[in-house]
C-alpha cells in the first residue's frame, strides 16, 4: 500500500471519527434543547425561563421545600361537631365533585350549591325554614360537573351560577370538556346557556372583569389529561367570546381571580398538578395582557396537587396560598402517598411567597380556615379523600388548632365517612360559630361509611366561657 493511500484512510477515519463526535453532539445538545423547546411552548415561558423553572425546583428540594415527615404536634380527640345529612337520599355511591357555601335567595340562610358528577346535575339544598333542607336541580345533563361558582354573571341584579363541566371524571385526552351559564330568570328558574365546548376536560371557571371594560370575563382551567389549557376568555357581548391561551399545561386544577399585587386590576392564581406540580400567577397590567410567574414548584412529579384557596391567614393584609396536595386519581385503584398533605405560603410582598409545611394528611383535599373557638385566630380544616381506608384510624375529617405563632396542633375529627373530596365552612344555624359542610366521592371501596352531603353542627363546646 502506498503512503498515499494510507494517509487518505486516516483521513477517512478521522472523518468517520468527527461525524460521529459531532452526531454525539448533536444529540448531547439537540435533545435536551427539543425537550426544552418543547416545554416552552406548553408551559409559554421562553427557553431560558424554563431552565430558571428547574433551576428553583431542584433547589427547592435541596432546601427540603417538598416535605416528607412533619414534626407537627398531635393532640387528643376532641368533639365539637355533630353530623347530620342534607340534601336527597341516595341509592348508588354518591360522587359529589363541589360544594358551594351560599345564602342563595338572601333570606338569611346559607344554603348549598352542589355538583353531582354521578347524576350529572347541579342542585340548591335550601335551607328554610332553619335546619330543614331541600334539594332542588337547577342544571341537568351536565356530564361530570367539577365545579360550580355563583356570580351575577349578567348583571341584571341576580344570582347566577357557572359550571366547570369535565365530560368524564377520570382522566381523558377526548376534547369533552364545556362551560355552562345557568342564567336566573329572578325567580330561581334557570335557563342553561353552553359558553363554549368540545375543548380539553374544565375543572374550574371563574368570573371576573379582567380586561377592565365593565363585563364579565372568564378564567378557566382545563385539566385534560395529556394535552390541558389555561385560558382567559374575553366577554365580547351577546353570549360571544375571545380565547385568549395562557398556557398548555396538562392537569390544570384552579384558576383563582384575585388583586394578588393590589394594583387594583384582577390576577390570576392557578394550580397545575400532572407531571407539573406548581402554582403560577398571571399578572395583568389592567387590559388583559398578563404576564406569567411560577411561584412554586415541587420536584416531585406525583406530589399529588389537589387545591388552593386564598386568604390572609395571618392576617397580615395580604392574601396567602393555602394548599393541599393528596390527589391520588393517577393510580387504580387509588392509593394516597406519605407525602401527601397541607401547607400554605406566606404572601411576603413584590409577589415572593414562602413555603410553610402544616402538616402530614394522605388523601388531602379543601384545606380551609375558620376560626371555631372564636378566639380571634384562625383554625385550618381538611378532608381526605384517598386516605388508607384498610386502617380504621385513618381520618377523612381533621382540623388544626392554632396555638399561636401560625403553631398548630392536628387534632381528628372523624373517620366515618371516609372519601371526603370537599369540605367548606359556614354558620348554618346562626348562632356565632363556624360549622361545615362536606361532600363524599366513592369511585373505590370500602363503601362501608359512605356520606352524600354532611352538615356539621359546631355545638360551641370549644369556646371558653371567660
Amino acid at each position: 500500500m502506498t503512503k498515499s493511500s494510507k494517509q487518505k484512510k486516516r483521513e477517512k477515519a478521522r472523518l468517520r471519527n468527527g461525524i460521529t463526535v459531532l452526531v454525539i453532539l448533536l444529540i448531547m445538545v439537540g435533545v435536551p434543547y427539543a425537550i426544552l423547546n418543547y416545554q416552552a411552548g406548553k408551559s409559554g415561558m421562553s427557553i431560558q425561563e424554563v431552565i430558571q423553572r428547574k433551576m428553583v425546583k431542584s433547589e427547592g428540594a435541596e432546601s427540603g421545600q417538598t416535605p416528607g415527615a412533619t414534626a407537627t404536634a398531635e393532640g387528643e380527640k376532641i368533639d365539637f361537631l355533630v353530623r347530620q345529612h342534607i340534601g336527597n337520599e341516595y341509592d348508588e355511591k354518591p360522587m359529589i365533585s363541589h360544594v358551594v357555601v351560599e345564602d342563595f335567595d338572601e333570606d338569611g340562610l346559607l344554603d348549598v350549591i352542589v355538583c353531582d358528577a354521578l347524576d350529572n346535575f347541579v342542585s340548591w339544598i335550601r335551607q328554610y325554614p332553619v335546619n330543614v333542607f331541600t334539594e332542588t336541580i337547577l342544571g341537568r345533563d351536565l356530564i361530570a360537573p367539577a365545579h360550580v361558582q355563583v356570580k351575577d354573571f349578567d348583571l341584571d341584579g341576580d344570582k347566577d351560577l357557572l359550571v366547570a363541566v369535565l365530560g368524564l371524571l377520570y382522566p381523558s385526552n377526548d376534547k369533552i370538556g364545556s362551560i355552562v351559564f345557568l342564567e336566573n330568570d329572578g325567580d330561581f328558574n334557570f335557563t342553561s346557556h353552553l359558553i363554549i365546548e368540545r375543548i380539553a376536560r374544565v375543572s374550574d371557571v371563574r368570573a371576573g372583569d379582567l380586561d377592565g371594560d365593565g363585563d364579565l370575563d372568564l378564567a378557566v382551567a382545563q385539566f385534560g389529561y395529556d394535552d390541558g389549557e389555561t385560558r382567559w376568555m374575553e366577554n365580547l357581548g351577546n353570549g360571544e367570546f375571545k380565547t385568549h391561551m395562557l398556557q398548555n399545561l396538562s392537569g390544570p386544577i384552579n384558576v383563582e381571580i384575585v388583586d394578588i399585587d393590589e394594583d387594583g386590576d384582577l390576577d390570576l392564581i392557578t394550580l397545575v398538578s400532572q407531571e407539573w406540580e406548581e402554582i403560577y400567577a398571571y399578572i395583568n397590567d389592567g387590559t388583559g395582557k398578563f404576564r406569567m410567574k411560577l411561584l412554586w414548584g415541587s420536584d416531585n412529579e406525583d406530589f399529588g396537587s389537589s387545591g388552593i384557596f386564598l386568604y390572609d391567614l395571618n392576617q397580615d393584609g395580604r392574601l396567602d396560598i393555602l394548599y393541599a396536595n393528596g390527589d391520588a386519581f393517577d393510580y387504580i385503584p387509588p392509593q394516597g402517598k406519605p407525602w401527601h398533605g397541607l401547607q400554605w405560603f406566606e404572601n411576603k410582598g413584590n409577589l415572593e411567597f414562602e413555603y410553610h409545611r402544616i402538616c402530614d394528611l394522605v388523601g388531602a383535599y379543601s384545606l380551609r380556615p375558620a376560626d371555631v373557638d372564636l378566639d380571634g385566630d384562625l383554625e385550618l380544616f381538611a378532608v381526605s379523600a384517598f386516605n388508607l381506608w384498610e386502617d380504621l384510624e385513618a381520618q377523612s375529617f381533621i382540623w388544626m388548632e392554632n396555638v399561636g405563632n401560625m403553631e398548630y396542633i392536628k387534632r381528628d375529627i372523624t373517620n366515618d365517612p371516609t372519601h371526603l373530596i370537599v369540605m367548606e365552612p359556614g354558620d348554618f344555624n346562626g348562632d356565632g360559630l363556624m360549622d361545615f359542610v362536606t361532600g363524599g366521592m366513592y369511585p373505590y371501596p370500602p363503601f362501608d361509611r359512605m356520606s352524600r352531603v354532611s352538615l356539621w353542627i359546631n355545638d360551641g363546646s370549644l369556646v371558653s366561657e371567660e
